[in-house]
C-alpha cells in the first residue's frame, strides 16, 4: 500500500526510521537514563507482534552525496566563505569514492484479518514508538512504500543510478511489479557465501553469548567500512507464559540444589556449602522473576544477524 504498509501472507508490517542518539559520549548517569528510556521502548512492544531493528551500512555515490551537502556558489562576492565551508565538510567525509552512510530502522509485524485493522494498529503503535524514540532524543518517522522499496533498491542494486523514478501508479498501469525496478540481475548461492550480480555476500548470526556483553558491541559491528545490515529480531514472550517458563527452571535448580545436599549427607558432610555456580543460578533466576512479576519487564527472544558485502570472494572472507 503507498502508505508503507506491506502484506506477507496473513502478516502485516510497517517500517520507521529513526536518528542517531550521542550515547557514546555521555555522561554515566546519561547512559543510565537513555538505557531505562530505551528498555521502556522495547516493553512498549506489544506480545502479539515482532521487531525488528536494522542498522544498515550502505555505500552513496560520492557526486550525488556532495551535491546535498555541499552549499551551491552564488557568485555575490561571498563564493570563497562557502568553498572553504565546503571543503571542511568534505575534510570529515573518508576520501574513499565510495563513502558509507548509516540508516538505521525499526520494523513492526503483526497478523491481522485485514488491512484496516493493520492501519488501526499500526495508527496506534508508530504513535507510542515516535514518542518513546523521542524520549531517547531520537527523530522517528514512518515510511511510505517508496521509501521502503528504495532500500531493497539500495541493498540489490548497490551503485547503479536507477534508470527512472519509482512511481506505484505508473507501474500499476502498465502491470508492472514493483520487482522489476529492485531485482537484481542476477543472484547465485553457494554453501556458506551468495553473488548478487558482481558484489559478493555473507550472513553470521550470533549462536552464543557470553553472560556479560559491553553496550558498545553493535556500534564495533557497524563500524566497518563495508555495506552492510545489522538486525535485531526481537519477539516478546507474553508475561504469564514467561513467568511459568521462569517458574519452572526455579524449581529445576531447587531440585538440583536438594538432590547435591542429599548427597553430601549421605556421604556424613553436614556443613557443606552450596556450589557458587548453583547459588549463582538461583539469584540470577528469581531476579528474572522479580523483573518479570514486580518491575513490569517483558522477557524477549532476540537473534542478531550480520549481513555484509564485499567487492571480492577474498575481501569478504579477510572481513
Amino acid at each position: 500500500w503507498p502508505d508503507g504498509i506491506f502484506q506477507v501472507g496473513s502478516r502485516f508490517s510497517k517500517t520507521f526510521s529513526f536518528t542517531d542518539i550521542n550515547y557514546s559520549i555521555a555522561s554515566k548517569e546519561d547512559k543510565t537514563a537513555m538505557f531505562i528510556d530505551y528498555s521502556e521502548l522495547l516493553n512498549a512492544l506489544d506480545s502479539g507482534a515482532s521487531a525488528k531493528i536494522t542498522i544498515n551500512n550502505r555505500r552513496i555515490d560520492k557526486a550525488e552525496f556532495e551535491k546535498s551537502l555541499l552549499l551551491p556558489m552564488k557568485e555575490d562576492g561571498l563564493d570563497h566563505y562557502r568553498k572553504e565551508y565546503n571543503e571542511m565538510l568534505l575534510s570529515k567525509v573518508t576520501g574513499t569514492n565510495n563513502s558509507v552512510v548509516q540508516d538505521r530502522y525499526i520494523t513492526i509485524t503483526v497478523a491481522k484479518k485485514t488491512i484496516d485493522e493493520a492501519r488501526t494498529y499500526f495508527a496506534r503503535v508508530g504513535t507510542d514508538l515516535i514518542t518513546h524514540l523521542s524520549q531517547l532524543s531520537s527523530i522517528g518517522r514512518e515510511l511510505d512504500a517508496a521509501a521502503r522499496l528504495q532500500i531493497f533498491r539500495d541493498f540489490f542494486k548497490g551503485g547503479e543510478p536507477a534508470a527512472f523514478a519509482f512511481d506505484l501508479k505508473e507501474h500499476m498501469k502498465k502491470g508492472h511489479s514493483f520487482k522489476d525496478w529492485l531485482c537484481p540481475d542476477s543472484m547465485e548461492f553457494q554453501k556458506d557465501h551468495f553473488r548478487l550480480n558482481d558484489r559478493w555476500g555473507r550472513v553470521l548470526y550470533l549462536q552464543g553469548y557470553a553472560s556479560y556483553i559491553k553496550d558498545s558491541m553493535i556500534a564495533e559491528l557497524c563500524d566497518m567500512d563495508r555495506s552492510l545490515m545489522l538486525s535485531i529480531d526481537i519477539l516478546t514472550v507474553p508475561t504469564d507464559e514467561a513467568v511459568r517458563d521462569v517458574q519452572s527452571q526455579i524449581m529445576g535448580i531447587e531440585s538440583d540444589i536438594t538432590r547435591w545436599q542429599q548427597r553430601q549427607n549421605a556421604r556424613n558432610n553436614f556443613t557443606a556449602v552450596v556450589p557458587y555456580e548453583l547459588e549463582q543460578q538461583r539469584a540470577e533466576t528469581k531476579e528474572f522473576l522479580d523483573d518479570l512479576s514486580t518491575r513490569d519487564q517483558r522477557m524477549v527472544y532476540a537473534n542478531v544477524t550480520l549481513l555484509h558485502m564485499a567487492d571480492t570472494l577474498e575481501q569478504l572472507n579477510a572481513d
